[in-house]
């Protein structure tokens, strides 16, 4: 599945612009040295965290897309920074335990 096709199924909420990518796993945390330390390259990473820091740290892992959960904001600054790197930042209102169970219900698991 596509990062695009998901955005589509589960009505995600596209913040910046990129090309679309194979998913291949999910890695959950909002711990940033968790996420360099054990996230995957193509993992969806999903997390609450919304500062320009968050991309960097997708960059580094080379993480499919940030899916932000919880209707958090995410600040315009962090959104110009993921546009200049196509990294995608994905935006939902759901809790991350709900959205975690209909990626579950999916087939996409965690890692």
């Amino acid at each position: 599945m596509t990062t695009q096709e998901l955005t589509d199924l589960l009505g995600l909420k596209a913040l910046s612009t990129f090309e679309p990518r194979e998913i291949t796993g999910v890695f959950i945390s909002d711990m940033l040295s968790d996420v360099m330390a054990g996230a995957k390259s193509g993992n969806l990473w999903i997390t609450v965290q919304t500062h320009k820091n968050i991309v960097p740290a997708a960059n580094l892992v080379d993480a499919s897309a940030v899916i932000v959960t919880n209707g958090k904001q995410v600040p315009e600054e962090t959104i110009e920074l993921a546009n200049k790197h196509d990294i995608a930042i994905l935006w939902t209102e759901s809790q991350t335990f709900e959205l975690v169970g209909r990626l579950y219900s999916l087939g996409l698991a965690t890692q």
